[in-house]
């Protein structure tokens, strides 16, 4: 599972779909854990707080293809809060739509008065409790050892303020290995999750959270 996709599970309650952070923040989040996907994939870099593409090859799944598209064709804008700003507006959608493109999730669309609301439920509970019960267990213990992918995950949660949801029942070991995970993530992914916290934080000030 793509490092938004478990964002966007443990964003969200395991049996309803609700959400459990704000929309702003959860967007914030998700836009960052988009853009860390092709850090990942070596499609683009983070540097001083701008994006830069280092490859043009198409990556292997649709959303993340669409994501680099977007940033090839808008080149002239390198700002990764700006980036941030503008993914978040849909990466709730995309990232839902992906989940249940995959069969994780149930697109719901219930109307009220004169407008239709969307939402995503989990297909099965014990699924979408996953993502959260695997890093747990994963900060609780020595092995597997966590992945790339799982450090970044640790990181942009944190940045969107969704930490209680891992850390809620571990003890101090496993809270002093999520800082060291998230310390010791490469720069590239390190500023991604800095400038996503500085982001969420920004939306706190103009009251959007």
């Amino acid at each position: 599972m793509l490092v938004a996709d478990e964002f966007f599970l443990i964003a969200h309650s395991d049996t309803r779909g609700r959400a459990k952070l704000h929309s702003a923040a959860k967007g914030l989040g998700l836009a960052g854990c988009l853009l860390s996907e092709l850090v990942l994939g070596g499609h683009i870099t983070v540097v001083d707080g701008d994006v830069s593409v280092v490859s043009n090859r198409p990556p292997a799944d649709a959303l993340a293809h669409t994501v680099l598209d977007q940033l090839v064709g808008e080149a002239q804008h390198r700002s990764v809060r700006i980036w941030l700003s503008f993914l978040a507006q849909s990466a709730a959608t995309s990232v839902g739509e992906r989940l249940s493109r995959a069969g994780v999730l149930r697109r719901q669309e219930s109307r009220r008065l004169l407008r239709s609301k969307v939402g995503y439920v989990p297909v099965d509970p014990n699924a979408a409790a996953w993502p959260a019960t695997r890093l747990r267990v994963l900060l609780e213990r020595s092995d597997p050892p966590p992945t790339l992918a799982d450090a970044v995950l640790l990181g942009l949660i944190g940045a969107a303020g969704l930490s209680r949801e891992v850390l809620w029942s571990v003890g101090p070991r496993a809270e002093h290995r999520f800082t060291e995970l998230v310390a010791s993530l490469p720069p590239p992914l390190k500023e991604l999750a800095t400038q996503t916290e500085a982001a969420v934080g920004a939306a706190v000030l103009r009251g959007s959270l």
